[in-house]
């Protein structure tokens, strides 16, 4: 529940589950302990440590991600309003965005960081609470700021990609921010390095329809990709 809600109070919890409220501040008190959850007064948030940090995840296949990075921001025209999702490769294509005259909106903490000291670029920073372990901003807050966006391309990240070219994310707090994002685009470029094809996910963000393009690299699955293909999909290998 906490991986799909990302805050719980323990009333809640104890009505669902049908057990008294002191069980649940009991079993809260524990995974808080055991580093499963991070208890706070009246019920629990997510915890940090059940994913890896931002910082982790970006030096994991990092040349892929920056050539991956490079080929996506070349896609990206002139002028253009770009709406960045989370994800180490996102951020990496985003580096390659200086000096182009461009107008990035994300809830990504790391590109608004990236991009912060370069004049050239114009920045919208979504507002929302802020997932430190993370390095995003996500809740109501962003979601409501999300339905005023209209951006000329999404830069899309994701935690695999199915055989069917489904596109996953294991990050539930994150997947309606990512559905409102496609919403919000004009034409998607889906990032993903070979480690994520195919790939799992607990969560559906979308399916090969809702792509324009997907950049990866030489390492990507040949029938995942084949997939992609004949869904209409661009598939650039970097």
């Amino acid at each position: 529940m906490l991986r799909h809600d990302g805050a719980l109070s323990a009333a809640s919890v104890a009505e669902r589950l049908g057990v008294s409220p002191s069980t649940v501040r009991r079993d809260i008190a524990r995974l808080d302990h055991d580093g499963r959850l991070r208890r706070v007064h009246g019920g629990a948030l997510i915890g940090e440590a059940t994913e890896p940090p931002f910082a982790t995840v970006a030096v994991s296949h990092q040349d892929a991600k920056d050539a991956i990075g490079a080929r996506a921001a070349a896609l990206v025209p002139a002028g253009a309003v770009v709406l960045c999702d989370i994800g180490t490769t996102v951020h990496r294509a985003v580096a390659h965005l200086h000096g182009r005259r461009v107008t990035v909106v994300t809830s990504n903490l790391a590109v608004y960081e990236e991009m912060v000291d370069d004049e050239g670029v114009e920045i919208v920073l979504l507002g929302g609470q802020v997932r430190r372990n993370y390095r995003s901003i996500v809740g109501f807050l962003t979601e409501e700021a999300l339905l005023q966006v209209h951006a000329d391309v999404l830069l899309l990240g994701t935690s695999g990609v199915r055989a069917d070219g489904s596109v996953m994310d294991t990050t539930t707090i994150e997947v309606p921010l990512k559905r409102l994002m496609l919403r919000a685009a004009d034409r998607t470029v889906l990032l993903a390095d070979g480690s994520k094809f195919p790939g799992t996910g607990l969560a559906r963000v979308c399916g090969p329809e809702s792509l324009d393009v997907v950049v990866t690299d030489a390492g990507a699955d040949r029938a995942t990709v084949e997939s992609l293909g004949n869904a209409g999909v661009e598939v650039v290998v970097a």
